[in-house]
């Protein structure tokens, strides 16, 4: 699933460990999450969504990917 996770992360010059403690997930999840080689549980992505104060679907599409 493509998404724009790595953008909105490098925007906040926040790094992936950075955003994995805020989201209280691995740096291999958000690793894995900005690759698209793993999709988030729907609470994982409201999380994210909530934290980048974002529509689920600004962030994730599942059109491309």
């Amino acid at each position: 699933m493509k998404n724009r996770l790595k953008v909105l992360r490098a925007e906040r010059d926040w790094s992936q460990a950075d955003l994995a403690g805020r989201l209280n997930v691995s740096r291999q999840t958000v690793n894995a999450l900005e690759n698209g080689k793993y999709d988030p549980s729907l609470p994982l992505a409201f999380k994210i969504a909530g934290l980048f104060n974002l529509q689920i679907e600004e962030i994730f599409d599942d059109e491309g990917g």
